[in-house]
């Protein structure tokens, strides 16, 4: 799963432009993407901080270049801009407040929004499943209205399809498999489902309602009467009605089943890595090796 993307990547690689780059477990995970062919890291940061974690971690630095800026608001712009430019082909973020380095993305001089939506994919590694599986939006949208998860849902699609699923299988979530009024969330997905079938979504297949059981285990599905869906036990991605079932999903295959996971953030001119810092140096990584997948696979669309 990660591990075939990982014998995937492709060269030349990508360009990272980490912001606030002074944090030991960033650096780790971004020059192991540099050892490993998935990324060139430029260091944006308070130069003195990143030698001395360097030179304490045995990270060569002779290669790669390094911006002092020690005021991490100025290193989110600063490497916003490199992005935007063409300079770089991610965006990461390293010691400071997500809110920051979000600021520097909508900043009209030297940002990357383009407009659409910006949401959060996390991408969950389920040994059992055989494939990734992709959830949205646990980190960004906090109650998005149809229109915003009608872009979720494309977001998460194109990521899904870089990461090699020619056709993604969406199932929108709730507590049941049947619409009813009382519950938006089942309504929301009925729309969906039929936006997607007269091609409003397109490139995957989308249905729901479904209950989390019934999007990922075929028996289930099935011992519940849910027949006659393509999508049904074999989702490659979940939507969730909101950002607290996102999020709780996605700690509970982290913190509880120890999944391996990674993150991003789609929907600007470029990925947008914004790791945790609970986030452990591997998950940063496997964000980074994603992102990698994703920039290469939007600029190849663009061409």
């Amino acid at each position: 799963m990660f591990a075939r993307i990982l014998s995937e990547v492709l060269t030349p690689s990508q360009k990272i432009a980490v912001a606030a780059a002074h944090d030991k477990p960033v650096l780790e995970a971004v020059f192991k993407a540099k050892e490993l062919g998935v990324a060139l890291p430029i260091l944006v940061g308070d130069e003195g901080k990143i030698r001395r974690y360097a030179e304490e971690m045995g990270i060569d630095l002779a290669d790669s270049p390094l911006v002092h800026e020690p005021n991490v608001r100025k290193a989110a712009l600063y490497a916003s801009n490199l992005v935007r430019e063409g300079q770089a082909d991610l965006l990461m973020k390293g010691m400071l407040q997500t809110a920051e380095i979000l600021r520097a993305v909508l900043d009209k001089e030297k940002g990357l929004r383009e407009g659409s939506t910006l949401s959060h994919i996390a991408i969950i590694e389920v040994p059992s499943l055989n494939r990734l599986l992709l959830i949205t939006d646990a980190g960004m949208n906090i109650a998005p209205d149809i229109k915003q998860k009608a872009d979720i849902i494309r977001n998460a699609v194109t990521v899904a399809r870089a990461l090699g699923v020619e056709q993604p299988k969406v199932a929108a979530l709730s507590a049941l498999e049947v619409v009813n009024p009382d519950m938006p969330s089942t309504l929301d997905a009925a729309v969906l489902t039929q936006m997607n079938r007269r091609g409003q979504i397109k490139d995957c297949l989308v249905d729901g309602p479904f209950a989390l059981d019934n999007a990922v285990n075929a028996e289930r599905a099935e011992h519940k009467g849910i027949r006659g869906s393509e999508v049904a036990g074999q989702a490659d991605i979940l939507l969730v009605p909101n950002i607290e079932t996102g999020n709780a999903i996605y700690k509970a295959a982290t913190c509880l089943a120890s999944f391996r996971s990674a993150g991003l953030v789609f929907g600007a001119k470029a990925p947008i890595i914004l790791p945790s810092r609970a986030d452990t140096p591997e998950s940063k990584f496997l964000s980074i090796l994603c992102a990698s997948r994703v920039a290469a696979f939007k600029a190849g669309s663009n061409e």
